[in-house]
């Protein structure tokens, strides 16, 4: 029996992890999976009615599962940020899932690009250093509040800027990468592309400008590659934008940091047919892993069962792998391909099935191997 902490969230994310969990009901009619559930109240209405984000209580009682199945936050009437800070990127740090995985898959006939390519990139994304980890802040020429090396630097900008009787305002936020934190990230992703039968990792970063984080990365990650005996390759992140949209079956299994991460495998979620498409891991290898689809809560169309319910239930399939019912979550991947082939899909993807419609059709898919 398998314990799921359940956080619907905002908008359609209160949809499509409902279907999300029919469909995993629907594995456990047919094979020896089985789970239940508890529901946490967290996301934009709570906070709105009681300024509660993350709580103790809610970590305590979250911390108590086998896993988390998140759907969306996000809502225009909270400034943007504070939601995700305040619980997504919390969570992340409090369970320390230093590990983000998001798979792009090839979904024909919904690829975009004008050739057609067979791809099946898994991008694993450092979740919880880099520049998201809320190191920054805001000062002005008339501050001197900062660390040391910027009071210097400020000193001597505001004694220029004093003549004129001129003044500015600056912002800054820092990126840091650990040397435990990238060994960690370096040797889950050369274990996960051998698991994979890779005989090499790319490595995305931006070492021509970001020199010393970077730099630091590139170094561990190559005294990684040796202990592990396999090959890796380097792609800058502008090059790697490019190469997404002229060559995305030249790569498998793709290591990269968390902000260029978060960026790309929105590209990668449009080459593969849409965020609707998209299911992602925040994966503590040895501890809790929350499971969600890669969209936001799309509250222009929250309520009305447009919302697209496969990136939920491909999420659902990676919660199913990381508890080792492999061969259950290949069933819902091929029940999600029978469904998009038989043309059962929601209106995004140019079908005209409501998001409950969709979900029944995999449903049924899944329980006709009975």
């Amino acid at each position: 029996m398998k314990h799921i902490a359940v956080v619907p969230g905002d908008g359609i994310g209160k949809e499509v992890v409902a279907v999300g969990l029919k469909v995993l009901d629907a594995i456990s009619e047919i094979s020896k999976f089985s789970f239940e559930t508890e529901t946490f109240n967290i996301g934009s209405e709570r906070y709105l009615k009681t300024g509660e984000l993350l709580t103790d209580s809610d970590i305590s009682g979250l911390r108590k599962n086998d896993a988390v199945y998140f759907g969306a936050i996000g809502d225009p009437r909270v400034k943007p940020g504070v939601l995700e800070k305040g619980i997504l990127l919390k969570m992340r740090a409090v369970f320390d899932q230093y590990i983000n995985l998001r798979p792009i898959t090839s979904w024909h006939p919904f690829v975009p690009l004008k050739k057609h390519f067979d791809f099946d990139i898994h991008f694993l994304r450092e979740n919880t250093e880099d520049f998201y980890m809320g190191a920054g802040g805001r000062f002005d020429t008339e501050q001197k509040s900062a660390s040391i090396t910027v009071e210097r630097e400020l000193y001597e900008l505001d004694l220029k800027l004093s003549a004129s009787g001129q003044k500015d305002e600056f912002a800054f936020e820092i990126g840091l990468l650990s040397r435990k934190g990238i060994e960690r990230f370096a040797d889950y992703s050369f274990k996960y592309a051998a698991n994979r039968g890779d005989d090499k990792l790319t490595l995305v970063d931006k070492a021509n400008v970001c020199t010393e984080i970077y730099g630091l990365q590139r170094t561990i990650f190559e005294e990684k590659a040796k202990e592990h005996g396999m090959k890796l390759d380097y792609m800058l992140v502008d090059a790697m934008a490019m190469a997404m949209i002229v060559r995305p079956d030249s790569f498998r299994t793709v290591a990269i940091p968390n902000l260029f991460g978060d960026i790309l495998t929105d590209l990668g979620s449009q080459i593969q047919g849409g965020l609707g498409m998209g299911g992602s891991g925040n994966i503590n290898p040895n501890g809790l892993s929350m499971f969600e689809p890669i969209h936001g809560s799309a509250p222009d169309i929250a309520g009305q069962k447009k919302a697209n319910p496969i990136a939920a239930i491909l999420a659902a399939k990676m919660m199913l792998d990381n508890f080792g019912f492999t061969e259950e979550g290949n069933i819902v991947q091929k029940a999600v391909r029978k469904c998009l082939d038989d043309g059962k899909m929601t209106g995004d993807l140019g079908g005209k099935l409501n998001t409950n419609e969709v979900g029944d059709a995999i449903c049924s898919i899944i329980l006709k191997q009975k």
